[in-house]
């Protein structure tokens, strides 16, 4: 699923970000429909305003169906059928919708078969992994240059010139909601999601549809010359991302800094009752020789971004070391380093 995101970068970086090449071979960047109603933030949750892309000609008829527009829309998809005066009040969370249901709910099917199709951007998305009996959040995103250190995003302040990051672009539905009262037309998205990637797995069973690349995007976006039943084979889960373990101040959807996104160690808590030790110690002697161990640390896998290492094997006299060491006091547990 995807329940929050950090989306740092300014209006006109996102601009930049979002260049494309129209029909014609033509380097366009979209133009901004609404920047105003757009504000940068380290931890986005439902209901507050993202950037979004859609075809121009959801707002323009005449428009060519490969140019592009960014729309500031609210999270959390409001279909034009809701009757109550405040969208807040829906009863049901609409912020993502399952790809293998979406053409089964009302919500999702009639703008789907609309062709109210956008891409919703963002720098990368939080995930939750249960573990130890609690939540252990990590931060996801598109793998990025070496120079683009995500610990160190920047909303406003580098260069015209300077390279921008290659921002997450996740397939979802918008719809569009008139007030009883006469307003403000309000534009909404759900982000589709789908079985987690193999690499992925290991934090949560489903993740965001990715649309990984312009052409794929391109498809998404052009209703009028890709239709639905076309355009829903993009829908897959993609294997092209990194994460890494965050802080759990990201937890609070009020906490809006730097550290919500910057990577961190993982490390290992003791158990109050039976100490790591001792049962390192108990299954040496019960089993007179230890058991191979399997690859697994009981860490999360990492992705190509950080180093993978395979823990050395293990023998008896070195798990008597291990635990005459730890007894001393000296940590026994190595932990992945983040790079």
């Amino acid at each position: 699923m995807c329940g929050r995101t950090a989306v740092v970068l300014g209006a006109d970086r996102i601009r930049r970000a979002c260049e494309y090449r129209d029909n014609q071979g033509k380097r366009r960047c979209p133009e901004w429909k609404n920047a105003d109603k757009y504000s940068p933030s380290y931890n986005k949750s439902p209901q507050s305003n993202s950037p979004v892309l859609l075809s121009r000609q959801h707002f323009e008829k005449d428009a060519n169906s490969s140019e592009r527009v960014l729309v500031a829309m609210r999270w959390g998809l409001v279909p034009a059928w809701f009757k109550e005066a405040d969208p807040s009040k829906m009863q049901y969370n609409t912020a993502n919708c399952r790809s293998d249901t979406m053409m089964e709910k009302l919500s999702y099917k009639g703008p789907l078969i609309k062709g109210k199709r956008c891409v919703v951007l963002a720098d990368g998305y939080y995930e939750w992994q249960q573990r130890n009996g609690q939540k252990q959040p990590y931060f996801i995103y598109f793998p990025q240059a070496k120079d683009k250190k995500l610990g160190k995003l920047d909303v406003e302040g580098e260069d015209e010139d300077s390279e921008v990051r290659k921002l997450l672009t996740m397939a979802g539905i918008f719809d569009c909601w008139e007030p009883l009262d006469g307003g403000e037309t309000l534009y909404s998205y759900t982000i589709i999601t789908v079985n987690a990637s193999k690499d992925l797995s290991s934090i949560h069973h489903r993740m965001p549809a990715v649309l990984d690349g312009d052409e794929a995007i391109r498809k998404w976006l052009d209703f009028a010359e890709v239709p639905t039943q076309e355009a829903v084979k993009l829908i897959q889960p993609t294997e092209n991302l990194a994460f890494h373990p965050v802080s759990t101040i990201v937890n609070n959807s009020r906490n809006n800094t730097p550290e919500c996104i910057v990577p961190i160690e993982l490390e290992f808590k003791k158990d109050t009752k039976v100490g790591a030790s001792s049962k390192i110690m108990m299954n040496w002697l019960k089993n007179k020789s230890p058991k191979k161990e399997d690859d697994g640390d009981g860490l999360p896998r990492w992705s190509s971004q950080f180093i993978q290492t395979t823990p050395p094997k293990k023998t008896s006299s070195s798990l008597i070391h291990q635990w005459l060491k730890k007894e001393d006091g000296e940590p026994s547990a190595k932990h992945p380093k983040i790079q």
